[in-house]
């Protein structure tokens, strides 16, 4: 792991270093991709059994993509016989669904100054797909943290595609997860190939309007690269966490929640800690060790501990904020004394987790905030999943004769200006009958 000083005179070359490994714009990544999108979109089925036989490594026939009814009552079963599976699933989903409907945009409508009524109406989008990873570590928090906010909205068509294993199956308690979310269609299909077959459309996987949902290098590029195609939720690649930590935090919990968000197993983590004081960045470097030993996933944490992890040592915390929000950080922890105040001039992250006992894992898997996220800097310009992104809004408009007449001599003047005749005269003739 890199340690960062901030009196060492390569401080700010070593930050920029740190900053600049964001898998989000990798070249090679990229070239990758737009061989995948093409291939989907001119192959469509044939390159989704294709790519599942190279990448998955599991044969399967173009009516063997969807899930059947069958296969989905029997992951319910498996599921539920689980001693506390189902108790737990339904204790995420109540707290996600809760939350999500709070958030829920509506209708308004009001007057402007020429007594016409304008406003803006909210319809949930028709059909939607949602992207839920199963590679490594089969995301059954995933499909409630996405889903959820899909069936919440009103949305009446929710596509899901996640990765088969090697028998063509789906991890029993993913599905159940989707079903109990509210899925309507769910299809064995992983990759950037997933994301393209929604967004173009093949025989079996009808096209959607917006594709959401997190994944690797390879599906975050496939969404940047598509976009316009079909419209797109964030950039959540690649699980991060910074924690920001005084002298007063314990390195036990900074160094678990550090190794809690380099397990997704992606290798591409980035995980932080910055501190003003040097006894607790020493002692975090100690626990992190002492804790990777009984570690389950020790070979994947030791690569993102090796390539994605930074514990740097800033003059106060005024740095440590500033650092934070060219960060931008997936998730953001403040381990201090004062957390709140810390985290009101954190503007770039997409989750904050305030005190020692929020750590990130809570927001993972059941505080109720959807736990997709921006990745790779992206946080400065986009905001986390919130189900007011499966609503499309449309502004309402509404004169009649009397605003109409009010209107007009500003119309004509605009008009007038940009040199657009019918435009004026589209508003004239109204009033001339």
């Amino acid at each position: 792991m890199k340690i960062l000083k901030y009196n060492d005179a390569a401080f700010e070359a070593e930050f920029e270093a740190v900053l600049a490994t964001s898998s989000l714009f990798d070249a090679e990544v990229e070239a990758s991709v737009r061989k995948i999108l093409e291939a989907v979109r001119t192959k469509g089925d044939k390159a989704l059994v294709d790519f599942a036989a190279k990448f998955d490594k599991v044969t399967l026939r173009p009516d063997g993509l969807r899930v059947t009814v069958e296969e989905q009552v029997a992951a319910a079963l498996k599921t539920v016989s689980q001693p506390g599976v189902e108790k737990a699933m339904k204790e995420a989903h109540k707290n996600i669904a809760s939350f999500a409907k709070k958030s829920l945009r509506k209708n308004w409508q009001s007057t402007n100054s020429h007594g016409a009524k304008v406003g803006e109406k909210f319809d949930p989008f028709h059909r939607v797909g949602i992207y839920v990873p199963a590679g490594k570590a089969p995301l059954a928090s995933t499909a409630l943290m996405t889903i959820t906010l899909a069936a919440a909205a009103g949305c009446k068509e929710i596509v899901v595609c996640t990765p088969c294993g090697k028998d063509g199956t789906i991890q029993p308690e993913l599905l159940y997860a989707a079903m109990l979310a509210g899925a309507t269609e769910i299809y064995r299909v992983g990759g950037a190939q997933a994301i393209a077959a929604m967004a173009y459309g093949t025989k079996t996987i009808g096209k959607v309007q917006k594709i959401f949902g997190p994944g690797n290098a390879y599906v975050v590029a496939a969404k940047r690269l598509l976009f316009g195609h079909v419209a797109l939720d964030l950039l959540p690649g690649p699980s991060e966490v910074l924690v920001i930590a005084d002298a007063a935090a314990d390195p036990a919990f900074i160094a678990a929640d550090i190794l809690a968000q380099a397990e997704h197993g992606s290798g591409k983590e980035r995980v932080w800690m910055v501190t003003p004081a040097g006894r607790i960045l020493t002692a975090v470097r100690k626990e992190i060790e002492k804790q990777l030993k009984t570690s389950d996933r020790k070979e994947l944490l030791s690569r993102v501990l090796e390539s994605g992890t930074a514990l740097i040592q800033v003059k106060d915390m005024k740095q440590a904020v500033a650092l934070a929000n060219r960060l931008a950080p997936e998730h953001c922890e403040v381990m201090t004394k004062d957390p709140r105040a810390v985290a009101d001039q954190i503007h770039t992250a997409g989750a904050l987790m305030l005190g020692s006992y929020s750590p990130a894992v809570l927001g993972d898997y059941v505080a109720g905030p959807s736990h997709t996220l921006p990745t790779g800097g992206a946080g400065v310009s986009f905001a986390g999943l919130t189900v007011d992104q499966f609503q499309r809004r449309t502004s309402v408009v509404e004169y009649n004769k009397t605003s109409l007449k009010k209107a007009l001599p500003t119309v004509q003047k605009f008009a007038a200006m940009e040199g657009l005749t019918a435009h004026g005269r589209s508003a004239e003739m109204r009033l001339k009958k």
